[in-house]
């Protein structure tokens, strides 16, 4: 029987963490479980952290991470929320749309469409549709003329749809 028990505690404390908790924190976390079951039949009460850092001869603030270890063993669901009387899960308060990420990705997808393109095509597209410049107004600041604008555009559209496919 104490071969098996021991075997089962064995399993729990190297396992049984959801988080992976260093196993000198395991061990002191469930040194302080037995510390606190014997004071307390000692003291009549609820020890102090400081009167079981002093039996664990550990500082309290080590007490104090070993005991918020044992929340390791069970986790708890981000759909709960944080306090009884809200209604707003844990998740909605620790995401947070970052929209940095998606205009990243937007221009290294854009730099990369537009590779195939002559630095002049590129040139005209941006006057066009970012700087939202009319072909008349591209056109007097490259010294052509807004037809040849108008072609310059077409065919860099066109060679971007027969890259895409």
């Amino acid at each position: 029987m104490p071969t098996i028990l021991g075997e089962v505690k064995r399993y729990f404390r190297d396992l049984g963490w959801s988080v992976r908790v260093p196993r000198s924190l395991q061990e002191l976390a469930a040194s302080v479980e037995d510390v606190i079951e014997e004071l307390t039949g000692e003291l009549g009460r609820t020890p102090t952290t400081n009167e079981i850092a002093h039996r664990c001869d550990v500082s309290p603030e080590r007490v104090l991470e070993a005991r918020a270890a044992i929340s390791a063993h069970h986790p708890d669901s981000l759909d709960r929320p944080t306090h009884d009387d809200e209604l707003e899960p844990r998740a909605a308060r620790l995401s947070d749309e970052e929209r940095g990420y998606q205009r990243a990705e937007h221009a290294a997808d854009l730099d990369r469409m537009l590779a195939p393109l002559s630095d002049r095509e590129r040139l005209i597209l941006r006057l066009r549709f970012e700087e939202d410049l009319v072909q008349r107004e591209i056109a007097a600041q490259l010294g052509v003329s807004q037809m040849h604008v108008s072609r310059l555009l077409r065919h860099a559209i066109e060679k971007l749809r027969d890259t895409r496919d």
